[in-house]
């Protein structure tokens, strides 16, 4: 069965845009949890522009799903990460500026960086996954690091989904089967939405995660927050 991870990334975008508490980030993960996620992912950025670094504290003792921080690994994130100690830390190369993560890593130029800082989370018991783009030659050298899945990023797939779907998902499939090849477990991410999610899903074997934020909250002002949570289900458990 493939786990649904909401971000709730943009709960905490819209509350940052007017101050004060609404939506309360909080009770919305917990909401999530009650209509059915399987998880909760949160992405801090450094300017804290959507999730803040107290969000992250104040989640991780609620939460009775997996929890699952992404981001730049920065002292100051592995720090927070080594505090809080969530079940999966997800790293990714975004630099402070960017307005949302559009690429993978680069596993052969920063395998001994990437080592020393999934060493550090092992050593706290944390599950790590590395956000890296469907080349095989970045999967296998992604072994070399420790780390315990990849996070495929999957804007190619969706972008060209519309034109051609199974042109779209082949080379996530070879990555898929390079990964259970090498041992590594396989999580998504990126723009999946529910045109796209069940085919992704099906047609990659082994999918143990998919994270889904923005399209997921897009689609809960129109249908509501548990009916969408539902909606996403139904897509990965078809």
């Amino acid at each position: 069965m493939t786990r649904l991870s909401v971000n709730i990334n943009k709960i905490a975008t819209l509350r940052n845009a007017r101050g004060g508490n609404l939506p309360n980030v909080v009770k919305t993960a917990l909401d999530c949890e009650r209509f059915g996620a399987d998880g909760i992912t949160v992405h801090p950025r450094p300017d804290e522009r959507h999730i803040r670094y107290q969000d992250v504290f104040d989640l991780k003792p609620l939460l009775s799903s997996e929890f699952n921080i992404e981001g730049y690994p920065s002292r100051g994130f592995i720090d927070m990460v080594c505090a809080v100690i969530p079940a999966q830390v997800t790293l990714v190369p975004d630099p402070p500026g960017v307005l949302t993560s559009n690429a993978g890593w680069d596993t052969v130029q920063h395998n001994s960086f990437l080592t020393e800082v999934i060493t550090e989370f092992k050593n706290k018991g944390i599950r790590t996954s590395v956000f890296i783009d469907p080349d095989p030659e970045m999967i296998r050298k992604a072994v070399k690091t420790g780390t315990d899945r990849i996070e495929l990023y999957t804007e190619s797939y969706a972008r060209n989904f519309p034109s051609d779907r199974k042109e779209a998902i082949r080379l996530f499939q070879i990555a898929a089967a390079i990964a259970s090849e090498e041992g590594l477990g396989v999580n998504a991410g990126h723009d999946l939405n529910l045109e796209n999610l069940r085919y992704f899903k099906q047609n990659i074997p082994g999918l143990l995660e998919v994270s889904i934020g923005h399209a997921l909250i897009c689609d809960a002002l129109i249908f509501g927050l548990e009916n969408t949570v539902q909606l996403y289900l139904r897509q990965l458990k078809s």
